[in-house]
């Protein structure tokens, strides 16, 4: 009964019968692995400069993807902004989750402390990302470290109250009180029974968490809050040609375009999951 649900064969041919589910998989996985070879892949240095070609448009020989303002390549920049976005979104909601899962497990196992740790999660939410970033880059300096600080924060109450809603159902159930009749301990019980079982829900959570954290960084970093220049970074290439909009527009878009289908790619991924997990949505 503590085998997690996602281990099951049938939910991955479930998720990948679902044509958008399947295609944004591929996506989403062709984008790591766009990221990971990135030195590899790019044509040229992401930071040289050109001043001879200037806002060249895609398609020419030389820039599949045209040229920034100051004549860098557009594809090697993107690539590499695929890299940082990506590892600035990734590390926020590992450590937002893992926080957020140990405070919500908490919660629902040990009911003494639950209403302190919810209320502290309640405050947590009335401060939005992107003012929580603005606060502590007026502390700190703008930079990556306040974007992941920002984004792990804002993660945790709701990561906190999806693992202590999952929780609160999973310790309903029979093989909860066996486990605990045969002398199990705390610790071990959550290890062994409670932990397994509320992967599910919280890996769907992760999923469409992953696009918000994308898009939210990538928000600040348009701001300035975020990667300085001359880092390649999406949320900060789409910033940077705004000058040239009228000029060269797919400065902006470009980058823009790369920030969209990632979080719609993890939102169908999502949804597909959830889908695929509910036994009453899978009817």
């Amino acid at each position: 009964m503590s085998a997690a649900l996602v281990a099951r064969p049938t939910v991955l041919r479930l998720v990948l019968r679902d044509a958008a589910a399947a295609v944004s998989a591929a996506f989403l996985l062709l984008v790591v692995l766009a990221a990971l070879f990135a030195p590899w892949l790019a044509p040229v240095d992401p930071y040289e400069t050109d001043l001879m070609a200037v806002m060249q448009p895609p398609g020419g020989d030389d820039y599949l993807l045209g040229t920034d303002g100051q004549g860098r390549d557009m594809l090697s920049r993107l690539l590499y902004g695929l890299r940082v976005t990506l590892a600035m979104g990734l590390t926020a909601l590992t450590f937002g989750g893992v926080i957020g899962v140990a405070v919500g497990f908490v919660a629902a196992y040990w009911p003494r402390v639950d209403g302190l740790l919810m209320r502290l999660m309640d405050v947590m939410l009335s401060f939005p990302a992107i003012l929580f970033g603005l606060a502590l880059a007026a502390i700190f300096g703008p930079g990556l470290v306040a974007v992941v600080i920002a984004l792990s924060v804002a993660t945790v109450p709701l990561m906190a109250r999806i693992a202590r809603s999952t929780a609160l159902v999973v310790m309903a159930q029979d093989y909860i009180e066996a486990a605990r009749a045969t002398g199990m301990g705390d610790w071990r019980l959550i290890r062994r029974h409670l932990a397994p079982n509320c992967i599910a829900p919280l890996m769907v959570f992760a999923t469409l968490r992953l696009g918000q954290v994308i898009l939210l960084g990538s928000a600040l970093s348009f701001l300035g809050l975020g990667a300085q220049a001359p880092t390649a970074e999406l949320g900060a290439m789409a910033a940077q040609g705004r000058t040239f909009l009228f000029f060269a527009p797919h400065i902006s878009v470009i980058p823009s375009f790369a920030i969209f289908a990632i979080v719609l790619a993890c939102n169908l991924l999502g949804d597909a999951l959830r889908d695929a997990l509910d036994p009453k949505l899978r009817s």
